[in-house]
């Protein structure tokens, strides 16, 4: 059993109180973190705010120096880094298509170097004999970060290195359940950043509401669920926080008539089961012409049957277990509905006997719009499969979500997908992919998926606020 503690201001923080960290793999303990009160909270936010006006006040040059350290710190810790995600998370060393704990530490060192490079520059909207007129970026003060379970590492970097970038101070709390990878980097992050920059404070949920009502917090970043978004929401009115949200996604995927079923069922499999499913914007309703139908669904659920499921740690596993008892319930729940609605079940279909929280990637056909495996957001190694007939009307059926997360269209004519993808009421449409995101290109999501973006510049604005000076001249 490993113990982990917080850091406020630089310094290891104990509590008297603790939490187990279970191993999904095995079902038990393996680490136990502190149970943080409100008073931690109180703490890190008067260490973060302390250590603003000089953190914000350094050059710019400087910070991007010392978020390329941060780089190289995750570099030169990432096997520990590997083993603490897949024991927390359960997902493989490797994984799916190379998706999996290599994929999500190599990711943050690769976003960390992307946004250190970043630039704000000054934008000028007049120079002339009567004015000049500039605008300026500057920093909020203190970013509260709370993080979900499914890519700990990875989101906390997506958090946490904009802020820093922009010149802003941290408190993050990272998902009760899976804290450890992230502690341990907030760790190797204080040897190199000054006292209060980056503070960590571990515990229940209501350590996470604490945060998004503090008085003394300029912004909340949050990935998760539509529902603890709308809360936080209404938290963060009491000083109007700055709001980035990305929150749930029901992703759908359009295949078109003219595809070769084999040719993409492999890439559709990745795109929909990659980390068990466990992704905002996993492909999660697959919508197939009738002409395609039976053998595509046929394909995906024999290559469903060949997939590797097991503990993360061995070398040949692809899919390692659901990460939490209460998600493995909901997805078989969701499976069980659709059973019992006439769908067929053609891979997977019951949790795997044993410890662990093992979940078979399970393929359903005869899917319909209102079953709720299509209508609500699995979050798990589940696919629907659904017919269609008319193209028209099956874009209108995608876009009947409350989620607007991601979509994709998959057709061997580009252009004709392009067309159809922007059809799509979503923040980011792919053509012949799903999912794929990148630290220079904005991320987020519409309706109920959020509100911002990450990413590139456009997400580091989302860490500034405007502000305009009028030089006049005569």
């Amino acid at each position: 059993m490993r113990d982990f503690n917080m850091i406020i201001d630089g310094q290891p923080v104990a509590t008297d109180h603790h939490l187990s960290v279970v191993d999904p793999a095995s079902g038990q303990p393996f680490a136990t973190v502190p149970a943080a009160g409100s008073a931690h909270v109180d703490r890190a936010v008067a260490a973060a705010r302390a250590a603003f006006p000089a953190w914000s006040r350094r050059p710019e040059a400087e910070r991007q120096r010392l978020l390329h350290a941060l780089a190289d710190a995750l570099e030169a810790n990432m096997p520990e880094l590997m083993e603490l995600l897949t024991r927390e998370t359960g997902k493989p060393l490797s994984g799916l298509n190379g998706i999996g704990a290599g994929m999500e530490v190599g990711g943050a060192i690769a976003w960390t170097r992307v946004t250190a490079g970043l630039k704000l520059p000054v934008e000028v909207i007049q120079d002339n004999d009567d004015a000049r007129v500039e605008v300026h970026r500057k920093p909020l003060g203190v970013v509260g970060s709370i993080t979900p379970w499914n890519w700990p590492l990875l989101i906390a970097i997506w958090h946490i290195m904009p802020a820093l970038r922009a010149g802003n101070t941290v408190v993050i709390k990272p998902s009760e359940l899976t804290p450890v990878a992230t502690l341990r980097f907030v760790e190797l992050a204080n040897a190199i950043l000054p006292p209060g920059v980056l503070n960590i404070v571990t515990g229940e949920r209501d350590i996470g509401a604490t945060i998004a009502a503090h008085p003394d917090i300029n912004k909340i970043v949050f990935t998760g669920s539509t529902p603890t978004g709308r809360k936080i929401m209404q938290s963060a009115s009491g000083n109007l926080k700055r709001l980035t949200l990305e929150l749930g996604g029901n992703d759908a995927g359009i295949v078109l008539p003219d595809v070769d079923p084999k040719a993409v069922a492999q890439r559709l499999f990745g795109a929909a089961f990659h980390n068990n499913g466990q992704t905002c914007a996993c492909l999660k309703r697959l919508y197939v012409p009738d002409s395609l139908y039976e053998e595509l669904v046929a394909e995906l659920a024999r290559i469903a049957r060949g997939t590797v499921v097991g503990n993360g740690l061995m070398s040949d596993t692809q899919l390692g277990p659901v990460q939490n008892r209460a998600q493995l319930n909901y997805v078989h729940e969701l499976v069980e509905d659709a059973r019992a609605r006439g769908a067929r079940i053609l891979s997977g279909g019951q949790p795997q006997a044993g410890g662990g929280y093992f979940y078979p990637p399970t393929v359903i056909a005869d899917a319909v719009d209102g079953m709720r495996v299509v209508d609500e957001e699995q979050f798990g190694p589940v696919l629907p499969v659904i017919r269609y007939t008319d193209l028209a009307e099956v874009v209108a059926r995608a876009n009947l979500n409350d989620n607007g997360l991601g979509g994709s269209v998959w057709s061997n004519d580009a252009a004709r997908a392009a067309e159809v993808a922007l059809q799509l009421e979503c923040g980011t449409a792919w053509v012949n992919e799903h999912g794929a995101v990148q630290p220079d290109a904005p991320f987020g999501g519409i309706k109920q998926s959020g509100i911002g973006v990450e990413f590139g510049r456009y997400g580091l604005e989302e860490y500034t606020s405007i502000q305009t000076l009028k030089v006049m001249k005569r």
